[in-house]
């Protein structure tokens, strides 16, 4: 059994597509990933278990197309935060390229920062903020996050789903 890590490439660092490829390199009898974005993106050389798939330049296109195509026991990094509570109704594991792990439990607590920080960017109190680089320490908690989950799939991937 294999599974596929579904990438919203769109907005995603080098750092973590290289990340995510040489996974994949190791791990070829088991994880695949698939890049989706609206536009061609640079990357490396990729393994014949990794490719790229590009979108309409359509609102949402490339978020409807993983969502239609990723299941239980994917993966999906993804910055885009309802799209992430769409993903956790069908438990497939989803987390940002931070690190950020979103579930069923913390899913809404996300939602209503980011409906909140909205609020202040639209009456001129926010917008700016340390949050918008990303450098070695979100690289480094967002393959510490990556592994933990990955070794989770791979679990899955050898032996099967746990039985309840």
């Amino acid at each position: 059994m294999s599974f596929t890590i579904f990438v919203d490439a769109d907005s995603c660092p080098a750092l973590v597509r290289k990340h995510i490829i040489s996974f994949c390199e190791k791990q070829s009898k088991y994880a695949n990933a698939l890049f989706v974005s609206n536009r061609a993106i640079p990357l490396p050389a990729l393994p014949k278990n990794a490719q790229i798939h590009i979108c309409p330049q359509i609102e949402q296109a490339a978020d409807d197309y993983i969502f239609e195509h990723a299941q239980a026991h994917d993966a999906v990094i993804t910055r885009d935060i309802p799209f992430a509570a769409r993903l956790t109704k069908r438990d497939i594991i989803c987390m940002n390229d931070r690190g950020t792990l979103f579930t069923k439990e913390n899913i809404r607590e996300r939602l209503s920062e980011r409906d909140f920080n909205l609020n202040l960017v639209a009456l001129g109190l926010g917008g700016s903020s340390k949050k918008s680089s990303y450098g070695q320490k979100e690289f480094k908690k967002f393959c510490d996050c990556f592994e933990r989950e990955m070794q989770k799939l791979l679990i899955i991937a050898q032996y099967g789903p746990p039985r309840m």
